[in-house]
């Protein structure tokens, strides 16, 4: 493939989850989760963790209250943002080949969106590290309905000026996966997760961000069968 033809088949955009995608906080929500529950003297089990893996942070704070924490939803929430605000001052951990694959796209003229569940204070602290990689940031507090329901990616590609069916989505969820595709994007690129993604039309599942650059998304871009035409020059 030479590099024009790499260019023209490359998505319109390029919209990405954070935790557990870009960034390895999902340890951090998970430990917040438990802190809250001990403190109450809540059961909260690793399971319990991992079934609210991508999902809208109202909802887990609604599943922790009823378990027995203390507090509005909106009160819980604020404290597990507090907590991994404070555990994100001194380092963003940064999945390997994230910081690179953004580079390589800037450098490509695609812009990228963060869609992520993680409430401003959170997603805002990522998108500034990562410089000028992210043209706009769709957090949690920002949407009506949170994964998996489709209106974060739709608010995404919005922003961006584009449709979904153009853009290709990078998701590490079940619940971001499903909420990609439902939007409809082009494809969905899986990265390893703490949960594991199903194979299923329209997914491609990767080993790690590390093996993910421009040809890889070039690839992406042309194997939804909806937009074959147009890789295919037909």
């Amino acid at each position: 493939m030479t590099d024009a033809e790499k260019d023209s088949r490359l998505p319109a955009a390029v919209l990405w989850d954070m935790d557990g995608t870009l960034v390895d906080t999902e340890p951090l929500w998970m430990a917040a989760q438990a802190e809250i529950a001990r403190e109450a003297d809540v059961v909260w089990t690793e399971a319990d963790a991992l079934g609210r893996v991508g999902a809208a942070m109202p909802a887990t704070a609604a599943v922790l209250q009823g378990r027995g924490v203390p507090g509005t939803v909106d009160e819980i929430v604020d404290s597990l943002v507090d907590r991994v605000v404070a555990a994100l001052a001194t380092e963003i951990p940064w999945l390997p080949g994230a910081q690179r694959t953004l580079v390589g796209l800037a450098a490509a003229g695609v812009p990228c969106a963060l869609v992520t569940m993680a409430y401003s204070p959170v997603a805002n602290r990522v998108a500034a590290a990562a410089g000028t990689a992210f043209v706009t940031v769709v957090a949690g507090d920002h949407v009506t309905h949170g994964k998996p329901h489709p209106e974060p990616y739709l608010r995404a590609a919005q922003a961006l000026g584009v449709e979904p069916g153009a853009c290709v989505a990078i998701e590490d969820s079940l619940n971001g996966t499903r909420s990609a595709q439902a939007a409809g994007v082009r494809e969905v690129v899986v990265v390893p997760g703490v949960v594991a993604v199903p194979p299923a039309p329209g997914r491609r599942h990767v080993d790690s961000l590390s093996d993910l650059d421009l040809a890889v998304l070039s690839t992406a871009s042309c194997s939804a069968s909806s937009t074959r035409f147009a890789c295919d020059g037909g």
